[in-house]
């Protein structure tokens, strides 16, 4: 098959082949049907509650042994920086080589970090600057582990059950968000943040026990890019020269360093506003997956892709941060964090969704590799400003501004769009032989 047009700049790739239909709601989960991915899902599933857990304990115990919400920012940047600046040789990686082995050694290698963290709380002798080494050393693994991560639900399912594998694996991810706060709230509360870290340190013992089971004959592989000179080089130009790519990654620039940065926020609102401890933090987390959970699953109803609904989504996201400034109390304050979890999972989901499919599958790991790179590496930037503004401006003022700027860029490319008539991705259910295509966005 003769590559589009736009293809033609690019060194040699598979063509795209997607087809994607709207299930009636009997098969919101259909990709489950796939025992491949089933075994993957279950296993991410235990393994997202597990990190959630580890994630809520790491930044309460930074606040508690240090006091200070820029300290918890600090933890996001040393955590995020890696992917700031080494994410897109990730996606080589992810180009190069197994996917599933890259995950099976990344994994193995997160196990051990949670392992020693456990081990150094449990004995009383966690610091600060211990969480600050493994957070970095941490976010080395997820260099190599997100691309494979992103680029292998292509090869368990299929590009027919992309979107919805896409959607299920961000309603697992919220699960374990719903799930993993909750549990690690209590757990801190009746013995100490060491039992999380150890939660995730056996679930990432299952998560590789997993990939083992997973039959390779069953997997839709594509061959393994060849070494050559410029392959990321290739991967940004492709990324400029597609309206479908470059705009959500814009998007999703200022949306991961200041609404992104939301756990910092909640961190100071539970203990600084509401002296709700670590249970109420747990729960604020909590209650901001709930929400997430209905954006990821209202995600697989969506027939069409279009940039508009990507941008809108991430402009009511801030809207609703402004929103939740205005909080009198801890019940209304939750209750408007489940629609921002809703509105933020609406955007992810439906920008990672437009990327992907994008993307021809032979440069899909560069391609993803900065994506992430802009949505991980924002937060590394984002942690400690929004930790510092909570500190010095107030918590109510920092909220104001993590939610004022996605809406602020939100409208800036939505009027650029609309003066350029730019490109927007449609799925037709009515043709089989051109189900998906891109065309001029006409309203």
């Amino acid at each position: 098959m003769t590559p589009p047009p736009a293809e033609l700049n690019a060194s040699p790739t598979a063509p795209i082949n997607l087809v994607a239909t709207r299930p009636p709601w009997s098969q919101t989960f259909s990709s489950l049907k796939i025992r491949n991915y089933r075994i993957f899902a279950s296993a991410n599933l235990l393994a997202v509650i597990a990190l959630w857990m580890q994630r809520v304990a790491q930044d309460w115990v930074v606040l508690e042994l240090s006091g200070s919400v820029t300290a918890v920012g600090i933890t996001v940047f040393m955590q995020f920086l890696p992917s700031l600046l080494l994410m897109p040789l990730g996606g080589i990686l992810a180009d190069r080589y197994s996917k599933r082995l890259i995950l099976m050694i990344s994994q193995g290698a997160a196990g051990v970090l949670a392992t020693l963290m456990a081990v150094l709380a449990l004995t009383g002798n966690l610091q600060v600057w211990h969480i600050y080494v493994i957070a970095f050393v941490l976010g080395l693994v997820v260099v190599a582990d997100q691309p494979a991560r992103q680029v292998f639900v292509n090869e368990l399912v299929g590009p027919r059950q992309l979107r919805n594998a896409i959607s299920l694996n961000s309603s697992i991810f919220q699960m374990g968000g719903m799930i993993g706060p909750a549990v690690s709230g209590v757990l801190i509360m009746a013995v100490g943040g060491g039992w999380a870290f150890a939660a995730n340190a056996l679930a990432c013992t299952i998560t590789v026990i997993s990939l083992c089971l997973i039959r390779s004959s069953e997997l839709v592989k594509m061959p393994p890019v060849q070494r050559a000179k410029g392959q990321l080089m290739e991967g940004v130009r492709y990324v400029l020269r597609k309206p479908t790519i470059f705009w959500p990654a814009m998007m999703a620039a200022v949306f991961a360093v200041f609404g992104l940065s939301l756990a910092v926020l909640l961190a100071a609102y539970a203990n600084n506003v509401f002296d709700a401890g670590a249970g109420g933090y747990g729960l604020l987390n909590t209650l901001v997956a709930l929400g997430a959970l209905c954006g990821a699953i209202a995600s697989t109803r969506f027939a069409t892709l279009r940039l508009r609904g990507v941008m809108a989504a991430a402009g009511s996201y801030g809207v609703v941060l402004m929103i939740a400034s205005l909080a009198p109390n801890m019940v209304t304050f939750g209750a408007v964090m489940v629609v921002a979890g809703f509105a933020s999972l609406l955007f992810l989901t439906s920008a990672n969704q437009l990327v992907q499919m994008s993307t021809n599958v032979r440069i899909r790991g560069r391609v993803m590799s900065l994506y992430i790179m802009v949505l991980m590496g924002g937060q590394a930037l984002g942690g400690p400003l929004m930790g510092w503004l909570a500190e010095h401006w107030g918590v109510q003022w920092a909220t104001v501004v993590a939610g004022g700027m996605p809406a602020l860029a939100a409208v800036v490319i939505g009027l650029v769009l609309a003066k350029r008539g730019q490109l927007t991705l449609q799925i037709n259910l009515r043709s089989a032989k051109k189900p998906v295509f891109i065309v001029p966005k006409t309203s």
